[in-house]
């Protein structure tokens, strides 16, 4: 047995409380080489042992990760535990703070002292696997030209860093119906406050929307009427910098070492001019000055704001600009602050690796899941993984993630900042069909950057910036995909909630595929995904529970597949033996979505 890749330790990523009475436990251990596995805890004031079995939710390219959650009859208090470990051999192993052994620990057990209120891990439930919708406000749709900044250019023309093309609010509002139809559930809006530039990235007046995007009464009736079709909306909060014309940084500029604002900022020298040696910035970007967010008067200005445009615009949360590079306390601030009187509010931080640092509870409820989009972009985009890499990738994330937190990872195929997905896969309709069934079907929730559904393509920044097309130049095709996979995560909770786990990862044919599940219920759902990310069509055996016939939910008339006796088990992850599969013939660069005839209905649930 691997001892070396053993791993637990009594700190918030391997338990944590879901609720005063419930604790999470989590543990590592080598790739096959252990299973079954199991925790012995125990109150340190009664010695009363009990057992709890614990799952295999994920493996990867070098190990197995297991967990598994205890309800206590009060608050989780003073409890003390250790693993045992059975290997493939039949052999058992014990697992304590002082390592592995051969024999049962008589001390150096780990322990879990106490689970305060705001220890236990809370986030919104209406976020739970939502569709996001990306937009960038300056290039969706022109619906008032009376705010046009002057020298807009024609809609359509090509995109610069410095161009605008005169999208605003009032334009989103009028594709609303839009929106709504395609099944969109939660818009978000890059920077709309006064500021710089076409992006709006570098802010001078965070209580007021920019004059060429509409007024703070126009982004009111927005929210008010995204709210009455369901759809929520959240904004880009750029709080690690400001713009050169923030009226906190002029002061620095005509006041220098007098400035009662100087501290706000990084300053490495003075006299103070707009140059990148002068102080810190994004980058080498002068135009847009770093905030020195360790400030205790910055930090209570950027809750101010935030709590503002909760109260005042009933956003429903915050997509948090580079999260990752502001101080810490200040999302732990905003989050005591905030979650009070806003405690359904999400907290979406920018990271372009992982954020477990900033999801241990006590700051943000979610990231961008970069590492999601990393994974999909070099399988079904480039083809430069193989499809064992993309597993282990893929469950990588999930094992890194608590559960919990899995649900609401911002899964994206691209943004603002990256090229058009459609241009990873060099102009392939049928290669981003793939990725966005892939990206709906996972677990988390997906997020559209605007036109991806409607065939729009593009370098990165700038030109992944275009304007939206619209009418007759639009891929209805490919539009009608999208809005048939969204409404399948719309009806099937398994899909919007439910656990997940690999059942095929076939090197040779270029297939992968997964179950979507759910967990104990009596009849529960279960909805399997297969992708042939090859150019040849493929046979595929894929395993299921249920010997019955099956119905592919993407054929227009549910074409359905009977069941085949295997003549060995195929084991998911040492937790569900398969004894059927379903055979069928996956087209080049498709995929397949069955579940079993009859069941669970076709609604929503």
């Amino acid at each position: 047995m691997k001892r070396e890749a053993v791993l637990h330790r009594n700190t918030e990523e391997f338990i944590y409380p879901t609720a005063r009475d419930r604790l999470v436990f989590r543990i590592r251990t080598a790739k096959k080489e252990i299973q079954k596995c199991k925790v012995i805890y125990w109150n340190r004031d009664d010695g009363v042992k009990k057992t709890q079995r614990m799952e295999c939710y994920a493996r990867d390219g070098l190990f197995d990760y297991f967990r598994c959650q205890v309800i206590f009859s009060k608050i989780a208090r003073y409890q003390k535990y250790y693993f045992i470990l059975e290997d493939m051999h039949g052999e058992t192993w014990y697992f304590s703070a002082y390592g592995v052994d051969d024999k049962p620990p008589e001390d150096g057990f780990f322990e879990y002292l106490y689970a305060n209120g705001n220890d236990v891990v809370t986030t919104p439930a209406w976020a739970e696997g939502i569709i996001y919708y990306q937009i960038f406000p300056e290039r969706f749709f022109n619906g008032d030209s009376g705010n046009d900044p002057v020298g807009a250019e024609a809609w359509g023309n090509p995109p610069t860093r410095e161009n605008y093309m005169g999208g605003d609010l009032r334009g989103i509002m009028k594709k609303i119906p839009y929106l709504k139809e395609l099944g969109v559930e939660c818009l978000y809006l890059t920077p709309i406050f006064e500021g710089d530039f076409n992006h709006k990235y570098a802010t001078t007046d965070y209580y007021r929307i920019d004059p060429a995007f509409g007024t703070n009464e126009e982004f009111r009736e927005l929210v008010e009427q995204c709210h009455e079709q369901d759809i929520r909306i959240i904004l880009d909060g750029v709080f690690n910098h400001t713009g050169i014309h923030f009226p906190y940084f002029q002061d620095v500029l005509q006041n220098q070492e007098q400035s009662a604002y100087q501290d706000w900022f990084l300053i490495e020298k003075f006299p103070v001019t707009v140059s990148e040696d002068a102080y810190e910035c994004v980058g080498a970007y002068p135009y847009m000055p770093k905030l020195n967010t360790a400030n205790p008067e910055v930090r209570s200005y950027i809750i101010g704001v935030m709590e503002h445009w909760l109260k005042e615009y009933r956003i429903d949360g915050w997509r948090l600009d580079v999260a990752d590079e502001v101080d810490a306390s200040v999302w732990e601030a905003a989050r005591l602050v905030l979650k009070k009187d806003y405690p359904g509010c999400i907290l979406l931080g920018e990271t372009w690796g992982y954020g477990g640092r900033m999801l241990r509870g006590n700051q943000l409820d979610s990231v961008m899941n970069y590492l999601f989009r990393d994974a999909v972009r070099d399988y079904f985009g480039k083809n430069v993984i193989s499809t064992e890499a993309f597993n282990n990738r893929i469950n990588n994330i999930i094992a890194l993630y608590r559960e919990e937190t899995c649900q609401l990872l911002y899964n994206l195929l691209d943004s603002h900042d990256t090229e058009r997905f459609l241009r990873f896969c060099g102009e392939n309709k049928k290669k981003l069909k793939l990725a966005a069934a892939f990206q709906m079907l996972f677990v988390g929730s997906p997020a559209i950057y605007y036109g991806d559904e409607a065939g729009m393509t593009g370098e990165n920044d700038p030109d992944c910036r275009r304007c939206m097309i619209w009418d007759e130049k639009a891929d209805r095709e490919l539009w009608q995909w999208y809005k048939k996979l969204i409404s399948l995560r719309r009806i099937y909770s398994c899909i919007r909630r439910g656990g997940c786990r690999t059942i095929l990862a076939d090197n040779e044919k270029s297939v992968f595929g997964f179950v979507r599940y759910e967990k104990e219920k009596k009849d529960p759902q279960r909805i399997y995904a297969l992708f042939n990310n090859s150019s040849v069509s493929q046979r595929v055996f894929c395993p299921v529970a249920d010997d019955t016939v099956y119905i592919d939910l993407l054929s227009e008339n549910e074409e359905a597949y009977p069941t085949e006796w295997l003549t060995e088990k195929v084991s998911d992850r040492n937790e569900e033996a398969y004894r059927t599969a379903v055979v069928m013939e996956i087209q080049p660069y498709a995929v397949k979505v069955i579940k079993k005839k009859g069941g669970y209905p076709y609604e929503e649930r």
